[in-house]
């Protein structure tokens, strides 16, 4: 049933729109004004999509601020890019024969939401920026290496419905979904509606710039949408955060939005949606905003929400978007309450305060997005400058081995990109060199960077300090940061060099942008050309000198940092919509289709190791685990992340996952990254909890501290054991395993195989002090029971080392108390309260089905029977 009665013209179009404020007036007289972005938006989702019969409890939900009931979201799009999108449709394809064999019709297992695939997460940048040939033989080498995954990509588009493939070499998801895919307001049958959509990429809410709902999930929650499912959930802790004060001058966005990242951390907004507002947002332009919105996972929360005004207007305009609909967002939002400056009543559970006063240029890291470091006091005190000859240079300790200008976080900013332009032509200009040890890169994430780099003559300054284009592509953040030079890599190696790098990415996690880069740090575009021509970390970048002039006078960066004027010039020049409708008009050109009849089952390549028939259906995995004798597989600290879980970094051949490849016939040059091969289950769980990085406190050194490496005991023997081997034993064993952890678990990209691998592994529970969302989410998708210790109690409290079995007892619901019967090598029995982390009704109900893949197929089989 729909709620009809709250449908209304919209004036001056012939188009309707449901009214949210006159349903919640109907409600609470008065409330509408107090109700914030966020709140608005799911209220009108919910007269447009819930049953009339449930209708006013969940509009209460929102207005009263209460979590007493699920209430659903049905998103209008799902936007993936080819790693979780690739897993999602190797699941559907494996759905479809498992719904076959039930007696079940596989046509109904097919994308009903709208899905859109970009391949983007592919290339890997083996040929640097220095090669003028880079992008050509990336490229070529991506095509090459992924031969399979395209294939099965190909198959996709035509054997299902409503799926959009964008091929590879024309940019990351999140960028074109800003430039391009996002109308900000649909107008679908004669009906208007703000866009909403999950992406599996926990960066998705780089869109809640456009004040577009965008939540990042897991390729599993993924599919559940795609089907056409809700998204059930309960009302959010919805923060207010209130930018107040000016940039200073020669303050980037990238600045902005580490600042950013470590003050909301500081703040604990985990899982929380955010709306920006205040005084300090007209000194932020769209792309200003995109950047701090694309940071949303680093600091923990689920969406970073902006409102409609009039920046979002200047930007659809800027980006090519049709006139019409730039005037259909504006009517829209200002009839229904989603513009601006009708939100001056909003109301929060919480505000923060932010000043952009306080901002300096800053860098994030080592290994952490939200560990913000001035560049005024990097520079480490008392270090051992351990140098070491290549050639005729010397490659200093903190050697900055890769410096990439690679994300979407912020090569959709033009602000920034142009920035660094302009220090790459000072630099030039000035006769600076990047230092021969380091591996720089420029990887656009769209076309459009190109054009007006090319436009105001920026692009040939960056190709000659060695940042050419390599690749339309999500690299170096991603951990695709390709081969470093071999000489290079041996001298690293062999005198224990600290080395880094600098990218201008949104991640930079233990072991994740490459296997011999020790720690990474986060940085502006224009910071990651200055660090390339200072070549190590162990540099003031604010002071000392990065060369002289013909004169013999010291260069340093204030010579080559352009200002805020010049910036703006260039960018007004040179940044057009025309640029963005002659890329964008013929990428999503539609294209008939072959004619050829395709299969609705796909012919799976059992020799791949990139994609291969699911295992999801098997009968020990298609019902709840007995909960009952479970050994750990690890006792992990703070912070794991699911790089720790599930890397997505360069395969090495000593690996588990190269080991494997190896022996399938794969050549050592491409054993590409393990984010590649996670359509192939026998590839991607010898990936589980193989990152070097990892510590598990089961693992002792000599002087009882936690020895580092992919590790284990298996138990009871107490034999040390790489993960792998260990996860063999206890399969052929068929011991059942839990994980036993500390806060922040799981934080990080939203990749299912970080869930996906435990449970193949045999892994029931987690306990852990607090669990990441998106990766909870995938836990329950995939059967594996989320449980949390209570507050004041950790793994420390029960003194638990990795000896022990476990049970778990009591009645299954959502966020209720269950014990845990814990008992000790010595026969000792602890008892001990957690919470249970599936937090809905509809979470309960997949994982007692076994799993979310599980329950659907269970579903189809039934109602194809009936």
């Amino acid at each position: 049933m729909t709620n009809d009665k709250y449908l209304k013209k919209l004036e001056g179009f012939d188009t309707s729109f449901y009214d949210v404020k006159a349903a919640v007036e109907d409600i609470t007289p008065g409330s509408f004004e107090k109700l914030n972005y966020t709140s608005r938006v799911l209220a009108e989702n919910l007269l447009r999509k819930c049953p009339s019969a449930d209708l006013e409890d969940s509009l209460v939900q929102l207005i009263e601020k209460r979590t007493d009931k699920d209430f659903p979201w049905y998103p209008s799009r799902v936007v993936t890019h080819d790693i979780l999108g690739l897993t999602a449709l190797v699941d559907l394809a494996g759905l479809r024969e498992a719904v076959e064999a039930g007696g079940g019709d596989p046509k109904q297992v097919n994308p009903v939401v709208p899905t859109q695939l970009i391949v983007d997460h592919s290339l890997a940048v083996e040929c640097g920026g220095f090669d003028p040939d880079a992008f050509q033989k990336n490229r070529d080498i991506e095509d090459r290496r992924n031969a399979d995954r395209f294939h099965f990509i190909n198959w996709t588009k035509e054997a299902f419905d409503n799926v959009d493939v964008i091929p590879p070499g024309n940019g990351i998801m999140h960028q074109i979904n800003l430039e391009k895919m996002s109308p900000v307001v649909h107008n679908i049958d004669g009906i208007a509606s703000p866009d909403t959509l999950v992406g599996t990429d926990s960066h998705t809410p780089h869109v809640d710039a456009l004040g577009v709902l965008a939540i990042g999930v897991g390729g599993l929650e993924a599919e559940n949408v795609m089907l056409g499912n809700p998204s059930y959930m309960r009302v959010p802790d919805i923060i207010g955060v209130n930018i107040i004060g000016t940039r200073a001058e020669g303050i980037t966005a990238t600045d902005i939005a580490l600042a950013m990242t470590s003050f909301l951390r500081e703040n604990n907004v985990i899982s929380a949606y955010l709306e920006f507002f205040g005084e300090g947002m007209k000194y932020l332009n769209l792309g200003d905003r995109a950047t701090i919105a694309n940071m949303t996972p680093e600091y923990g929360a689920s969406a970073g929400m902006f409102s409609i005004d009039e920046q979002t207007l200047d930007y659809l305009t800027l980006t090519g978007r049709d006139h019409e609909q730039v005037k259909l967002v504006e009517a829209y939002a200002k009839a229904n309450g989603l513009w601006s400056t009708d939100l001056k009543n909003a109301t929060y559970q919480r505000e923060l305060v932010f000043d952009l006063t306080a901002v300096t240029r800053s860098l994030a890291g080592p290994s952490k997005p939200h560990k913000l470091v001035p560049t005024s006091t990097l520079k480490a005190e008392g270090i051992t400058d351990n140098t070491v000859e290549i050639g005729e240079t010397d490659m200093p300790d903190g050697a900055i081995l890769i410096a990439a200008i690679t994300s979407c976080t912020n090569t959709s900013n033009p602000r920034n990109v142009i920035a660094a332009g302009l220090v790459a032509k000072k630099a030039n200009e000035l006769g600076l060199q990047r230092k021969p040890w380091v591996k720089s890169s420029l990887a656009p994430g769209s076309k459009i960077v190109e054009e007006y780099l090319k436009d105001a003559n920026l692009l040939p300054e960056l190709e000659k300090l060695g940042f050419g284009i390599v690749g339309f592509a999500c690299t170096t953040c991603n951990g695709m940061s390709g081969a470093l030079d071999p000489v290079i890599q041996k001298e690293v190696v062999d005198n224990d060099i600290y080395s880094t790098a600098v990218l201008s990415g949104n991640r930079n996690f233990d072991g994740r942008i490459h296997p011999y880069v020790k720690e990474a740090f986060l940085a502006s575009p224009p910071l990651v050309v200055a660090y390339a021509l200072a070549g190590s970390i162990r540099f003031d970048i604010e002071k000392d000198s990065l060369g002289t002039d013909k004169n013999g006078n010291p260069i340093t960066l204030k010579d080559l940092w352009p200002s805020d004027e010049e910036i703006n010039a260039v960018e007004k020049a040179s940044v057009r919509p025309e640029m963005f409708g002659a890329i964008y008009d013929p990428m999503f050109a539609k294209n008939e289709l072959s004619g050829t009849e395709i299969s609705p089952f796909y012919k799976w390549n059992t020799q791949s190791t990139y994609i291969n028939k699911p295992p999801y259906w098997e009968a020990e995995y298609m019902e709840m685990p007995a909960l009952k004798g479970m050994r750990p597989l690890g006792v992990f600290p703070d912070n794991i992340t699911t790089d720790h879980l599930s890397p997505s970094n360069a395969i090495l051949p000593t690996s588990a996952s190269g080991e494997y490849c190896l022996s399938k016939g794969l050549p050592v040059e491409d054993l590409n990254s393990y984010a590649t091969h996670r359509g192939d289950h026998h590839t991607a769980s010898r990936a589980t909890l193989a990152n070097p990085k990892l510590f598990n406190e089961m693992v002792k050194n000599d002087d009882g501290s936690v020895k580092q490496g992919s590790l284990t005991k298996i138990m009871p023997e107490g034999t040390e054991s790489r993960m792998w081997e260990a996860i063999e034993t206890y399969t052929t064993r068929k011991q059942p395993l839990i994980i036993v952890a500390g806060t922040n678990y799981g934080q990080g990209s939203s990749r299912d195989w970080a869930a996906k691998g435990v449970r193949l592994a045999g892994v029931e529970v987690l306990i852990a002090e607090s669990i990441e969302r998106i990766h909870r989410t995938n836990l329950v998708g995939m059967g594996v029971l989320p449980l949390q210790f209570q507050a004041g109690d950790t793994r420390h409290t029960y003194s638990i080392d990795g000896s022990e079995t476990f049970d778990i007892e009591g009645e299954i619901t959502p966020r209720t108390d269950l014990t845990v019967v814990m008992t000790r090598a010595n026969g000792e029995v602890v008892k001990f309260t957690v919470l249970c982390r599936l937090d809905t009704s509809a979470e309960v109900d997949v994982y007692k089905n076994g799993g979310i893949l599980q329950k659907f197929a269970k579903d189809v089989i039934a109602s194809s029977k009936k």
